[in-house]
């Protein structure tokens, strides 16, 4: 294969990767923080005590994050098809990944958030704060690092699962190595694929930690 065409190839692969990666990464993100805040928050005794709420919607999640994603893309394809009309090609892999997306934040955003001091919470209560303002006044805005390292997580999850998708006709970057090189026997191409997903992901991961740096009001204190 010429350097020319190989480049074209991944230019266009890489174009439906970040596309893949960007909407399942922003629907994702605005379902699941808003189930992550609420089962850091509906526990017993906690700003909006719902804990049987809470039990029934954490194990929904878990069971969601318990399966395989290349199970789940098979699972739910008559629900993709339902959504996009098809089963195959970039459009109709942003459904999975988007469902596998959600569960997945909604936890690390929990765990983000439970990670906000308890006595800031009760210092806004003194106050007469309502439970939504300290949601995000308090909650969210000392979570800020946190939650920005949790997003730069999934966003790099998804770039490795929007490569699995290749296996079953998703598109992108695993879809090029996997009919490329794998199928035809291309190592140039398959070494070029996983040259770019490095890249990809090592973007992502450094953006989103100098972005946790500069929210984390302890570094702005030094």
């Amino acid at each position: 294969m010429s350097p020319d065409m190989l480049f074209n190839l991944l230019l266009k692969a890489l174009g439906q990767t970040l596309q893949m990666v960007a909407v399942a990464g922003l629907i994702g993100a605005l379902i699941g923080l808003p189930i992550g805040v609420f089962l850091a928050t509906s526990g017993k005794g906690e700003l909006f005590p719902a804990p049987v709420t809470n039990r029934i919607i954490g194990a929904v999640v878990n069971a969601a994050r318990s399966t395989p994603f290349i199970i789940l893309v098979v699972a739910i394809i008559p629900f993709t098809r339902f959504i996009t009309g098809t089963s195959i090609g970039t459009y109709a892999a942003i459904v999975p990944l988007t469902v596998a997306t959600i569960p997945f934040v909604a936890r690390l955003a929990e765990a983000a958030i439970r990670e906000v001091d308890k006595g800031l919470i009760e210092a806004a209560r003194a106050m007469g704060a309502t439970p939504l303002q300290i949601v995000f006044k308090v909650l969210l805005a000392e979570a800020k690092p946190g939650l920005t390292l949790a997003l730069t997580l999934t966003l790099v999850s998804l770039v490795g699962y929007s490569a699995m998708v290749g296996a079953v006709g998703g598109g992108g970057l695993g879809d090029l190595g996997i009919r490329y090189g794998y199928q035809r026997f291309m190592p140039d191409v398959m070494l070029a694929v996983v040259v770019v997903l490095i890249v990809l992901v090592q973007a992502i991961q450094s953006t989103g930690d100098a972005l946790a740096r500069r929210f984390d009001k302890r570094n702005r204190k030094t």
